[in-house]
């Protein structure tokens, strides 16, 4: 858990208003714990990629809820994905040959 000063450390050109503005608007997700905010390590890899849109691609402030919302149903896909390959994994071979000669039609 890293808090405010730490974070705001990582990157030089954030300001704590800039960021703080990021998790009131939903775009990242830390804790509070009076007198501070609270960041897992989570939530500094979601602020690493914000600053890398908002900086280095120029995504504007209007763009970002749709980015991060296009993001967010690629990561849970993924976990659905996973998921679903692990239920095949302990399915018998039959039933998994059945299912790839299936899916490469």
């Amino acid at each position: 858990m890293l808090r405010l000063t730490a974070v705001i450390a990582l990157f030089p050109d954030l300001g704590e208003a800039e960021l703080l503005g990021w998790v009131e608007r939903g775009w990242v997700q830390a804790e509070r714990q009076e007198p501070d905010w609270v960041f897992e390590d989570i939530d500094v890899a979601r602020v690493r990629l914000i600053h890398d849109f908002r900086r280095t691609m120029d995504v504007s402030e209007e763009t970002m809820p749709l980015v991060l919302s296009l993001l967010d149903q690629v990561y849970g896909l993924r976990a659905q994905m996973q998921a679903l390959a692990q239920a095949l994994e302990q399915q018998p071979d039959d039933v998994r040959a059945a299912i790839l000669a299936r899916l490469r039609r």
